[in-house]
């Protein structure tokens, strides 16, 4: 058990083997640090002490058994992982699972059944059109645009992890199953530091991975690409804001469309393409012309990305019901906690745990207190002149 706890959280914490050894003075080789994570040998306690200050949690957490498997969907072709840096990021995200599902299951969340992996099938390319249709419609969205479609994953328990990473990778998919093959949760992998028009047809196009069952005759990157695209511009919500034909289109409407919409000036255009709403050749235009005004990686009207919240806020749940230590919620979030509103709703929650005589003696004291305050307060009022507004 050691031996794949020290091995995962070594990398999610993006530490070589030396620099382990490092941070750690020198207390043990890297050839041992290598036989533990081998299973090979086994660490003594103040070694293992010493590990578990080094990255960040309690010598308890490498004898716990991992209550989930996760397996990761697909990368992008060319997403530029080197095996390393995919070693890094898969065991990142399966420590980000990990906390996820115990805040779900400590706060009595459902569990991720419902979410539809690889159940939407497919037949042509096309058909991606009406499985983003399908899911809209299971997750009552209705047909108008998304405005923060990371609130709408998590709030289906598809969480939203971002990672540093080189500009190729894109983005990843993984599930999240018991020990009985249950779906507990899943996730899309977005990279950080991406404009949020970028970052929203990622996760979309990642969604698309995570539901669509794709046969060997559809290139599965297109289809997760069409579905992402009409899963955040319906066909239907298009044609109402475009029409259903187009023989010219302005860059002020382009920009208009993209804020509507929350996607890319580029991917506008494609939707439009593929919807038959402007010709082949006026799209080959368009697009020499985003290659002559250099838009290819830089737009106009950049988005703010979204922010995941999910997790910092039932971090805070948890904390506020005494469900969790502070430690357990500052390793989780990856940073201090302040202790102002959380702790105040702690001592909320302590207070009423006190004997009912014990409240009504402390709440006495209070009111005591409120009443020479708003004593003094008329007396101010009256110096003063009242009110302004009389009633």
């Amino acid at each position: 058990m050691i031996s794949k706890r020290l091995k995962q959280l070594r990398l999610a914490r993006g530490l070589s083997l030396d620099a382990l050894v490092a941070q750690m003075g020198g207390l043990v080789t890297k050839q041992a640090l290598s036989k533990y994570e081998l299973g090979k040998a086994k660490p003594s306690p103040v070694v293992l002490n010493k590990i578990a200050s080094v990255l960040g949690v309690k010598s308890a957490y490498f004898w716990s058994e991992p209550d989930i498997n996760v397996q990761f969907i697909a990368y992008r072709k060319g997403s530029g992982l080197v095996k390393k840096e995919q070693a890094r990021v898969e065991a990142l995200v399966t420590n980000a699972l990990e906390d996820r599902i115990k805040l779900q299951e400590i706060t009595q969340q459902r569990n991720g059944s419902s979410i539809p992996i690889q159940k939407l099938r497919l037949r042509k390319l096309k058909d991606s059109e009406d499985a983003a249709e399908s899911l809209r419609s299971t997750w009552d969205l209705g047909l108008d645009p998304i405005a923060d479609i990371t609130a709408v994953l998590e709030d289906h328990l598809v969480y939203v992890i971002e990672v540093k990473a080189g500009e190729k990778f894109d983005g990843i998919s993984a599930v999240a199953y018991d020990n009985e093959k249950n779906i507990k949760a899943a996730s899309v992998v977005s990279r950080l530091g991406v404009p949020g028009e970028r970052q929203r047809l990622n996760l979309a196009h990642e969604l698309g991975h995570l539901v669509l069952k794709t046969p060997s005759n559809v290139d599965e990157e297109k289809a997760a690409f069409r579905f992402g695209a009409a899963f955040l511009a319906p066909a239907d919500g298009i044609y109402r804001e475009v029409g259903n034909k187009r023989g010219f289109i302005q860059t002020e409407e382009l920009l208009m469309l993209k804020r509507r919409f929350g996607i890319s000036i580029q991917a506008l255009l494609y939707r439009l393409h593929d919807l038959e709403v402007i010709t082949d050749s006026y799209y080959k235009k368009w697009c020499m012309d985003i290659n002559r005004l250099k838009w290819k990686k830089t737009e106009p009207l950049e988005l703010d990305p979204e922010q995941p919240q999910w997790l910092r806020r039932n971090v805070l749940r948890a904390l506020a019901e005494e469900l969790i230590t502070k430690e357990e919620a500052e390793k989780m979030l990856g940073e201090s906690i302040e202790d102002g509103e959380t702790l105040s709703y702690i001592e909320r929650r302590s207070f009423m745990k006190l004997p009912l005589e014990e409240r009504r003696r402390i709440m006495a004291e209070q009111a005591e207190k409120m009443v020479t305050y708003y004593g003094l307060d008329s007396d101010i009022k009256e110096f003063q002149g009242g009110d302004i507004i009389e009633y």
